[in-house]
């Protein structure tokens, strides 16, 4: 365990060392003297906030999977899709609702960025994995919650990681003092008796299934599987619950009421906390009862557990005092599952195209909105380009703990304080880039994007310009050819001082190894993972010999389902 939590890494002695990607510091040498300015006048507002309630704010993070731009926050568009969430659309109402939060293209990429400030790809987290993986967020990364426990909050993760099932990316083992999770995502809502007896997952559960005459390796699929664990910031990890469907289910309200608990623990006791609230919200084995028009998965989801919810933390906000202190940013992962979805899901597009994988505008610009009443002003729409690592250094600005952002590798988040609490158009971003696994694959400049990937051999992939204005052409499928020859240039020469800070401070990797390990309460079928039982310790290899090529083999999109480089 202490090699583990031992990762060492340079901090910041104050905000200006870190390291930001290049287009940063060109908006930084034109903006930089109005910018001090406004920190100044930001700083004797969040004084004030301290003094009246003796801590820096608390923070929370809700986010959720796989929903696109206008999922809440714009009743009409509710309307039109069937269902509505007039919790989390009060929010939006009393808060600040984004147009233009990006996040990575899937949700193992986004929660990496969330957790790390960087591009997924910076981390090697940049595609989705599933039982088991024998890999994960390696230990030298450095967290949200590693930084703001520095500086003296409360940290706790609550919901899904989809990070990794090795040790060193367990989140108590990534700087949260307690953490509740759940290692993968909604397919495991799939793994179990009920869904193989459906044939909504084919040949997992062999026991309801005729025997096989032609099978002759019963290691292939292997049984051990781990879903959920707990744990405390070095203490031990246990397995919670099991495999099974009930498991699933009772996941998420588990997970909302230790939020609850860790918010109202830490309130009373005059704590700074910081809240990851991640749900997994949706089950692809549906309820039987439907109570939206639009009856699918989605709207179902919203309308039965997470819109109720969030009504009930903005309710324990306000009765336990705190809400002027606390900053709420509720938010999607990612766009929709477009792309061969369960039937009868209700991911469907929003107003861009594509979805979950892809690079288009539907994949990574989401439904997202910040609340914190008497600090952000009511009734805010904003156009301001935000990406999802930027609530990294943001939360270390309002929580005093920038000094503990490392300083040895950039860091894609900045800090935007100044938008949540000035406004429109108060962004310190107007660029990113868009990955698809390791593959650059579009940059966006002000509403101008570029698309370095493409299909169309007489376009991108013959070194002519593929430019898409996204104000007139949002579903990005007229790109600009003759009228946009000027944009190549500019775009390259972005692409080129990323890459040149790439090479400067090169990617970390994936961590590997065992998987399930210093699992307390560990079955026997899971210790058979990394411990394999005697009848296969004479083979010419170790079993277990593959993990060390894990990090050599190929990217494999399959999880990852819009992803498409033809």
């Amino acid at each position: 365990m202490a090699a583990i939590l031992g990762a060492s890494a340079v901090f910041a002695q104050n905000g200006t060392d870190i390291i930001h990607d290049a287009e940063y510091y060109i908006l930084e040498a034109q903006n930089g003297t109005v910018w001090q300015v406004e920190d100044d006048q930001l700083d004797t507002k969040l004084a004030e906030l301290r003094e009246k309630y003796g801590t820096p704010p608390n923070l929370i993070h809700l986010m959720w999977d796989d929903q696109p731009f206008g999922a809440v926050g714009i009743p009409a568009l509710q309307q039109i899709r069937g269902y509505e969430t007039p919790n989390l659309n009060q929010m939006a109402a009393e808060g600040m609702l984004f147009t233009r939060m990006y996040t990575e293209p899937a949700c193992t990429p986004t929660r990496a960025a969330a957790w790390t400030g960087q591009y997924a790809v910076r981390s090697g987290m940049y595609t989705v994995g599933f039982p088991v993986e024998y890999e994960g967020i390696a230990a030298e990364n450095v967290t949200i919650a590693e930084v703001l426990s520095e500086a003296g909050y409360s940290t706790g993760f609550f919901g899904k990681t989809h990070l990794g099932d090795i040790e060193e990316s367990y989140p108590h083992n990534q700087g949260y003092d307690e953490a509740f999770t759940a290692l993968y995502n909604q397919s495991t809502s799939l793994w179990n008796v009920e869904a193989e007896a459906a044939n909504a997952v084919v040949g997992l559960k062999t026991e309801l299934l005729p025997k096989n005459p032609y099978k002759k390796d019963a290691t292939f699929l292997q049984d051990g599987y781990v879903f959920y664990v707990e744990g405390t910031k070095g203490g031990p990890t246990r397995e919670w619950c099991g495999t099974s469907n009930e498991c699933y289910r009772s996941f998420d309200t588990e997970a909302r009421n230790r939020t609850f608990d860790f918010i109202r623990r830490n309130a009373e006791a005059g704590k700074p906390f910081y809240a990851a609230w991640w749900p997994m919200w949706i089950s692809f084995i549906p309820d039987p009862k439907k109570e939206t028009l639009q009856r699918g998965l989605v709207g179902e989801a919203y309308h039965k557990y997470l819109d109720p919810d969030v009504g009930q933390l903005m309710d324990l906000l306000e009765e336990l005092g705190i809400s002027e202190n606390t900053l709420v940013i509720a938010m999607s992962d990612n766009g929709p599952m477009t792309h061969n979805p369960p039937a009868g899901a209700g991911l469907g597009e929003g107003p861009f195209r594509g979805g979950k994988g892809d690079f288009l505008e539907g994949g990574v610009r989401v439904a997202a909105q910040a609340w914190w009443p008497g600090m952000i002003e009511q009734g805010q729409v904003v156009g301001d380009i935000i990406h999802v690592t930027d609530l990294f250094t943001t939360f270390a600005r309002l929580g005093g703990a920038l000094e503990f952002v490392p300083t040895d590798r950039v860091i894609d988040g900045v800090d935007q304080t100044s938008l949540l609490l000035n406004g429109d158009s108060f962004s310190r971003r107007d660029s990113l880039m868009i990955y698809a696994g390791p593959q650059l694959a579009a940059s966006v400049k002000d509403h101008y994007k570029m698309h370095w990937v493409s299909a169309d051999p007489s376009q991108a992939a013959a070194g002519i310009t593929s430019v898409f204005d996204l104000l007139n052409d949002h579903r990005e499928t007229n790109p600009i050819v003759v009228g946009g020859f000027h944009f190549k240039e500019p775009f390259r020469r972005m692409r080129a001082r990323h890459e040149q800070w790439i090479a400067k401070y090169p990617h970390l990797a994936r961590g590997y190894g065992p998987a399930y390990t210093s699992i307390e309460n560990a079955r026997p079928e899971t210790v058979a993972l990394s411990d394999p039982p005697e009848a296969l310790k004479n083979l010419p290899f170790d079993l277990l010999d593959f993990i060390q090529q894990l990090p050599n083999l190929p990217f494999d999109p399959s999880g990852d389902v819009g992803f498409d480089f033809d």
